[in-house]
């Protein structure tokens, strides 16, 4: 009797082992039909997630977010208006240096005003100038006679006295008139500089009034490029600083898989090299990939990729970028953070298996 129960138990023991072994044996065979692999030494593969480069759409200033036109999950076109800042204060700086501007114009147009009135003084003392040398010139003729009189005894002493001391105040009168047109010509070079100081404060001037229109532009916050937001990090009426953030956009044209290949393997992965790419989510598809990156330093893999055993060994990081091409064709179904895996080709004369024939989405 004892006999009998023991031989029920362990038949029983029996059958609960061959139907544990029959279940892993179907696991295995569904994980192995469903993982493909590269046989061959030609073909390496490691485990990675779907990446993509991310962009922060911040604020230059610092100032109140008034809108935000997009919501988490849109996608968005470069040079598309995302986010508007409140500008108030740059409106009325802006107005205010438009003003200055207008009135350093009005500084030139006086500045060359007067130019014009100290070229006409110059002109004017020219003018007397030549007076006062024709003034002279008479003087000296008459001294000259009133000499000749004087000495035939056809005139008198007094005369030539006379004249000599005209001809003396004709010489200094012709020495101040040139001295005033020395004067009216630096007065020319006083104002000429004068309208040269008033050019340049209208430069200043349309200087400020273009910085200040650049930074009410700047308050548009714009799409730097085709993408998708990711995160709104700040929200309508929140004062941020400059450079403070307003949304996170993902760049879906520039999509790659990171992971990490062994020293012995990586050596012989060249750029270009051709990758596929078979996402946990999605085992049906094989995801055409090119090698973009290979670093040139080994590190230790990142707990989150491989075990613990295989984390002691160095290994370089990959990147395997998928085309923009099939990206764009593909908008709504790219996703970040995806696990999967990368085979890469390292040896052109390998044929890839059926497994990991290209099958991409509709």
């Amino acid at each position: 009797m004892a006999l009998a129960r023991l031989s029920g138990k362990t038949g029983k023991a029996l059958l609960a082992a061959a139907a544990l072994a029959v279940a892993a044996a179907v696991a295995w065979q569904a994980w192995t039909s469903l993982r493909p692999d590269g046989p061959g030494e030609g073909f390496a593969s490691g485990n990675g997630r779907i990446e993509a480069t991310e962009i922060d759409v911040a604020t230059k200033l610092a100032g109140r977010v008034v809108d935000i036109a997009v919501n988490e999950g849109d996608f968005v076109r470069a040079g598309q208006t995302l986010a508007t800042m409140q500008v108030d204060v740059l409106q009325a700086q802006h107005q205010e240096a438009r003003a200055m501007h207008q009135e350093a114009l009005h500084a030139v147009a006086a500045a060359r005003a007067q130019v014009a009135l100290r070229q006409s003084d110059a002109t004017a003392a020219q003018a007397v100038v030549g007076q006062r040398e024709a003034e002279l010139d008479a003087a000296r003729r008459r001294l000259a006679r009133s000499q000749t009189l004087a000495r035939e005894g056809a005139a008198s002493q007094q005369e030539y006295d006379d004249d000599r001391a005209r001809s003396r105040s004709a010489q200094a009168a012709l020495a101040a008139s040139r001295a005033q047109a020395v004067a009216a010509q630096a007065a020319i070079d006083a104002a000429r500089a004068q309208e040269v100081g008033a050019a340049s404060r209208v430069r200043a001037a349309e200087a400020t009034v273009a910085r200040i229109a650049a930074d009410i532009a700047d308050s548009e916050l714009k799409a730097p490029r085709d993408g998708r937001v990711q995160f709104r990090v700040a929200q309508p009426g929140e004062v941020l600083a400059a450079g403070g953030k307003v949304l996170n956009l993902v760049d879906l044209s520039d999509v790659y898989m990171t992971f990490f290949l062994p020293e012995t393997v990586a050596g012989r992965v060249a750029l270009g090299s051709e990758a596929r790419i078979v996402l946990d989510a999605a085992p049906q598809y094989v995801i055409p990939a090119t090698v973009s990156f290979v670093s040139s330093t080994a590190q230790f893999t990142p707990k989150t990729v491989e075990t613990a055993s295989e984390r002691q060994k160095l290994m370089f990081r990959v990147k395997a970028q998928i085309a923009p091409e099939l990206l764009r064709a593909h908008l709504a179904q790219v996703k970040t953070g995806l696990p999967g895996v990368a085979w890469i080709r390292h040896d052109g004369r390998a044929q890839w298996p059926e497994s990991l024939s290209l099958r991409v989405p509709e």
